[in-house]
């Protein structure tokens, strides 16, 4: 079993971070002198001090990479209030359904999508067949798939 490359050269610090809102948030630079950086994020109503966080960044040290854990706003050691923050997530087909109802609802503050589609004409005729909308049009939708995945015109 290999043993970690603990990095004999490194240091943790202590940084203030102003953000938009002029609050300060506290947080601690696990540096290594590694290029790579990874960001920690805590759970809600937790801190930087929160056992995963602070496991992570021992890891993290102990392979030669740098990371900074911080206390987000109203946590911690940081100014502000606590607030409960709402998001949507989506992937693929579900990336662009969520950027659909945030634009059309404003509700959810904050939207993330991953690898949504951006092209819709590339690839479709290899997942659904040369004449596909014939089809469509014909029976009204078309199964692909080994789990019978329906498609209609409006899909």
């Amino acid at each position: 079993m290999a043993e970690a490359a603990h990095n004999p050269v490194s240091q943790q610090q202590k940084i203030i971070v102003t953000n938009n809102h002029g609050e300060k948030l506290a947080g601690i630079l696990h540096e290594t002198g590694s290029r790579e950086l990874v960001i920690l994020c805590h759970g809600a109503r937790a801190s930087k001090g929160h056992e995963i966080i602070v496991n992570l960044a021992v890891a993290l040290e102990n392979e030669g990479i740098s990371s900074f854990r911080f206390d987000f706003a109203g946590n911690g050691e940081s100014e502000g209030a606590f607030q409960f923050v709402s998001a949507i997530f989506g992937h693929s087909k579900g990336a662009i359904d969520v950027l659909l109802y945030a634009s059309k609802y404003h509700d959810v503050p904050t939207v993330v999508e991953a690898s949504a589609r951006y092209d819709l004409k590339k690839g479709i005729e290899e997942r659904l067949g040369k004449d596909f909308m014939q089809r469509i049009k014909k029976e009204g939708f078309i199964d692909i798939g080994s789990v019978n995945f329906r498609v209609t015109e409006e899909a």
